[in-house]
């Protein structure tokens, strides 16, 4: 009887996560602007209420979760929405520049010094033979 319960519980499942999780989340996702997709602290919440209501579908259909369903919704959930997300789930940007101004500044003085100081061995080497 088991297998049974497993058939049906995929089809509807599967409807009933598309009708009542899936709605809520694409609401929540046109309300965002686009290029905060990648952010995590702008989706986390539509995310979670959406893992939560896949869950508490599962259980009132008394369908084991997570699921191959679940598994293959949140992929394609992931390939509409996140895409172009980075793997750590946040958006790329520049460091500050009191970072970034000593990975620039240090190399380019180190230039100068060691030409600088070529230089100066070279004028000082002429008369010694």
């Amino acid at each position: 009887m088991l297998p049974v319960v497993a058939l049906a519980c995929s089809s509807h499942y599967e409807y009933a996560i598309e009708e009542f999780c899936l709605a809520k989340f694409k609401l929540d996702m046109e309300g965002l602007d686009q290029q905060h997709w990648c952010s995590w602290d702008d989706t986390v919440v539509s995310y979670l209420e959406l893992t939560n209501c896949t869950f508490l579908v599962a259980m009132k259909m008394n369908c084991f979760w997570p699921n191959r369903l679940v598994d293959e919704f949140f992929i394609r959930i992931h390939r509409h929405y996140f895409h172009d997300c980075s793997p750590t789930g946040r958006l790329l940007h520049d460091p500050p520049n009191r970072v970034l101004g000593p990975f620039i500044i240090v190399p380019v003085l180190v230039t100068l010094l060691m030409t600088a100081l070529v230089v100066w061995r070279s004028k000082r080497s002429e008369g010694i033979v």
